[in-house]
C-alpha cells in the first residue's frame, strides 16, 4: 500500500516536472494561426435615425387647397341613369361623371315653363290697362308677383334638374365606382372614390418618446412596405422631408402623426405602407468600424487591429450606429486600420492570425 502511494506521488511530481521545464533550441514554438476576414476603420458621416411605419394617403386641404381625394356622393335620391367615367380614368375639375334619371325633372321644367309663360302674358295684359287706368294696383302687384314666383319655381326646377348631372370636384383619377346604370342610389350615397394621385403624402405613426427629436423639415427617406432591416436593404422610393408634425398624441396608440409629402410620380399608391427613415441626427467625419468587428464583454467594447500578421485586441467607445457601422473612439485610432471582422469572436488578447480573402 505504502510503495503504491509513493509511486503515484513519484508520477504526479514527474508530469510537473515535464511541464514546466524551458524549451530547448531544438523544439519548435507552437504559434496560432486563426483564419480571419479583415476591414477598415473609415472616416465617414454617421446619422441617427427615427424609424416609422405609415400609410400612403391623399394630402388633406393645407395652405388653402382643397384636398386631394373626393368622395363622389349623390346629391339626391334618384336612379342611375348614366356613367360617363370609369375607373381609372383621368377626368378635370367639372367633368360630368353621372347622371341620374332626369325624367321627373323634365316634367317639372316644362310645368314651370308653361307657369311662366302664362304669367308674362298675363302680367303684359295687366300692364296695358295700368297705363290706361282700367285695373287697379293692387291687380297689378299680384299679376308681377305671379310672375316673379312663376320665374322661381321655374329656377328651382332648373336647379333640381342640375343636381341630377354630377361632375368632378377637383382634378384627378376615378379609383372606384360603386354604382351601376338602374340602381337606386340615396342620398348622400358615394358613387365613386376621385384622387388626385400627383398630391400624396404619408401617415406616419411616431411613438410619443421618439417624437421629441422631430422638427419639421427633416430629412426622410421612404421605402416600399416594411422589408427593409434598419433602411439598407433595399432603394428608397423618394426622400422628402418632414411637412407637418400633429401638437397632440393619440392617447390610444401613444403616438404621434407625421406627415411626409410625396413628389408627383412617386410611384408609390395610396392605402400602401411604406417605412420611414427620419434623419434626427447627424455626425460629420467620425471613425466607425464595421458593426461585426465589435466585441462587447461586460459593459467593454474590443476591437482587434491587424498589424502585420499579428491581431491585437484594443479597447474602444462606442457611439453612434448606422447599419453596419458603429462610431468608435480609442487611443490611437486612425482612419485607415485594418481591423478583423470575420472571426474576431474567440480572439486572444493578442494571436497571430490569416487574412481569408
Amino acid at each position: 500500500m505504502k510503495r503504491a502511494r509513493w509511486l503515484t506521488m513519484a508520477t504526479i511530481l514527474f508530469c510537473i516536472l515535464i511541464q514546466n521545464r524551458p524549451l530547448s533550441a531544438d523544439e519548435p514554438e507552437i504559434v496560432t494561426d486563426v483564419a480571419v476576414q479583415i476591414g477598415k476603420v473609415t472616416q465617414t458621416t454617421l446619422r441617427r435615425y427615427v424609424m416609422a411605419y405609415g400609410m400612403v394617403e391623399p394630402q388633406p386641404a393645407i395652405n388653402g387647397k382643397l384636398p386631394a381625394s373626393s368622395k363622389i356622393a349623390a346629391p339626391i335620391l334618384g336612379i342611375l341613369n348614366q356613367v360617363y367615367c370609369e375607373e381609372g380614368q383621368r377626368v378635370q375639375k367639372g367633368t360630368r361623371l353621372f347622371e341620374l334619371d332626369t325624367r321627373t325633372a323634365d316634367a317639372l321644367i316644362a310645368k314651370a315653363k308653361v307657369a311662366v309663360d302664362f304669367a308674362q302674358k298675363n302680367f303684359a295684359r295687366k300692364q296695358e290697362l295700368i297705363a290706361t287706368d282700367n285695373i287697379s294696383r293692387k291687380l297689378f302687384d299680384e299679376a308681377e308677383q305671379l310672375l316673379q314666383a312663376a320665374r322661381k319655381d321655374l329656377s328651382n326646377a332648373q336647379t333640381q334638374r342640375e343636381l341630377l348631372q354630377i361632375t368632378a370636384p377637383l382634378s384627378g383619377t376615378v379609383t372606384a365606382i360603386h354604382f351601376k346604370i338602374g340602381e337606386a342610389v340615396g342620398l348622400n350615397a358615394v358613387l365613386a372614390d376621385l384622387i388626385d394621385l400627383d398630391r400624396l403624402d404619408i401617415a406616419l405613426r411616431v411613438p410619443s418618446q421618439e417624437a421629441v427629436a422631430l422638427n419639421l423639415g427633416q430629412p426622410v427617406k421612404i421605402y416600399a412596405g416594411t422589408e427593409t432591416q434598419n433602411g439598407t436593404d433595399s432603394k428608397p422610393v423618394q426622400e422628402s422631408k418632414v411637412a407637418f408634425i400633429s401638437p397632440q398624441i393619440d392617447p390610444l396608440s401613444d403616438t404621434v402623426l407625421v406627415r411626409v409629402s410625396l413628389d408627383a410620380g412617386s410611384g408609390v399608391r395610396p392605402g400602401q405602407f411604406v417605412t420611414a427613415r427620419i434623419v434626427v441626427e447627424e455626425r460629420l467625419q467620425r471613425l466607425a468600424v464595421p458593426i461585426k468587428s465589435v466585441v462587447t464583454n461586460e459593459n467593454t467594447s474590443l476591437i482587434a487591429l491587424v498589424e502585420g500578421e499579428r491581431a491585437k485586441q484594443k479597447m474602444v467607445k462606442l457611439g453612434l450606429r448606422d447599419g453596419n457601422f458603429v462610431e468608435v473612439e480609442g487611443e490611437g485610432i486612425r482612419e485607415g486600420m485594418t481591423v478583423v471582422t470575420e472571426g474576431v469572436y474567440g480572439l486572444p488578447p493578442e494571436t497571430r492570425i490569416r487574412v481569408v480573402k
